[in-house]
């Protein structure tokens, strides 16, 4: 005989079944999806860093689109920037560069990494900056100039800069002192002893508009690496991408750095690397993701890096896992004469956030399933199967996306 107790907990016990039955099918469009179009990913950034994500990612079969910095105040693009009033070339030609179809060894890329060592008015410049401030000269328009160049340069994919209004970055150090333009904030001559504790844009400037539309379509968006307050922040410090980031259905990722940079992030662990980004953004949930690399660097190499006060990031994984649903952990690492990230480890590791955003099993797989899910395996936040989900499932899956 059923109780009215009984009849209500077996109506509950319904309708909860019908929720997960809900959320599986939810699952089961965003597997499905792809089996139709590439995913897309917006990487955001500049510098070395987004070079590299694109480098790696560019070999998967992926919609590719760099949202790039524009903060750059230092060098050939300062010069050019101050001289014809345009945006800085250097971020720019870095991501064409690493989208081009052409050959690493080829003479047209060659050609626009080519940087004079003499010359009168030429000496410092580089070939591709001054290719892209005459492209703007003669379009009159500087996102006319990188369409152009990524034209010529035969890219897969599309490079947006973030904003097309001339703005400058400011940084506010802990005893109040200000500091104004990118190269002062990334080489660091006024107080490197302080730790910054605000970046700012003078003036404001607005997301420039078909790069807010590629973050609202995105699948996936990347964050960093990078120079944290001179190449990655600067993105969001521009009006509309955070909210753009906000409305978009996409998984975001962040790529933490794998050495602390003087005058920047002296001592920051990853945690403070992820907690600073949850800041810019504006929403610490909108952060689905962080890689963190825990290759050891050898240890010739970390004295050259201690000579410039910088050292190995520590991976505090219980911390990062207690502010990110999801943490990938891997040897991210590539040998040689810098400790960089390795491309393709790297997009790896992006493409193992892509499979995982495109088909969770639900809201379990999302939050669900206990801690001791350490973030593991499926859904579009999963927190699935363990400590060995985390580092052991992760990292052998890191390697097992299809490669064009």
């Amino acid at each position: 005989m059923h109780t009215p107790q009984s009849a209500i907990a077996n109506s509950q016990s319904a309708i909860r079944n019908s929720h997960s039955a809900i959320r599986n099918s939810h699952s089961a469009i965003r597997n499905s999806q792809f089996a139709f179009r590439n995913p897309r990913v917006v990487a955001v950034g500049g510098g070395t860093g987004t070079y590299t994500a694109l480098t790696g990612l560019k070999r998967y079969d992926v919609d590719l689109t760099a949202v790039v910095s524009m903060a750059d105040s230092g060098g050939s693009s300062g010069i050019l920037r101050d001289e014809f009033g345009h945006l800085p070339p250097g971020d720019v030609r870095r991501c064409l560069l690493a989208l081009s179809a052409e050959p690493a060894t080829g003479m047209l890329r060659r050609l626009f990494e080519y940087r004079f060592s003499k010359g009168r008015g030429l000496n410092g410049h580089n070939f591709g900056n001054l290719f892209l401030t005459a492209l703007t000269e003669i379009t009159g328009a500087p996102d006319l100039a990188i369409q152009e160049a990524a034209r010529i340069l035969n890219i897969k994919g599309r490079v947006l800069p973030v904003t097309i209004a001339n703005s400058n970055l400011g940084a506010r150090l802990e005893d109040g002192t200000i500091i104004k333009g990118e190269t002062n904030i990334d080489v660091r001559r006024v107080r490197p002893d302080l730790q910054i504790i605000d970046v700012y844009l003078d003036p404001p400037a607005e997301v420039y508009p078909p790069a807010a539309q590629a973050l609202l379509q995105a699948d996936v968006i990347v964050i960093g690496p990078g120079d944290l307050y001179t190449s990655v922040i600067p993105n969001l410090l521009v009006s509309g991408v955070p909210e753009a980031i906000a409305a978009a259905p996409a998984k975001v990722v962040y790529v933490c750095n794998l050495m602390t940079k003087h005058g920047e992030t002296d001592g920051f662990q990853a945690s403070d690397f992820i907690l600073e980004i949850q800041r810019y953004l504006g929403s610490p949930e909108r952060l689905d993701a962080a890689i963190v690399n825990q290759d050891e660097a050898p240890e010739a190499l970390l004295e050259q890096y201690r000579q410039e006060h910088s050292f190995p990031v520590e991976p505090d994984l219980d911390r990062c896992r207690e502010l990110v649903p999801q943490v990938i952990v891997g040897s991210l690492a590539a040998s040689g004469t810098l400790w960089r990230h390795d491309p393709d480890k790297l997009a790896a590791a992006v493409l193992e956030v892509v499979e995982r955003g495109s088909g969770g099993a639900g809201e379990q797989g999302s939050r669900g399933a206990g801690e001791q899910g350490g973030r593991g395996a499926g859904g579009q936040r999963s927190r699935g199967a363990g400590e060995q989900g985390s580092r052991g499932a992760e990292e052998q899956r890191c390697g097992g996306a299809r490669v064009s």
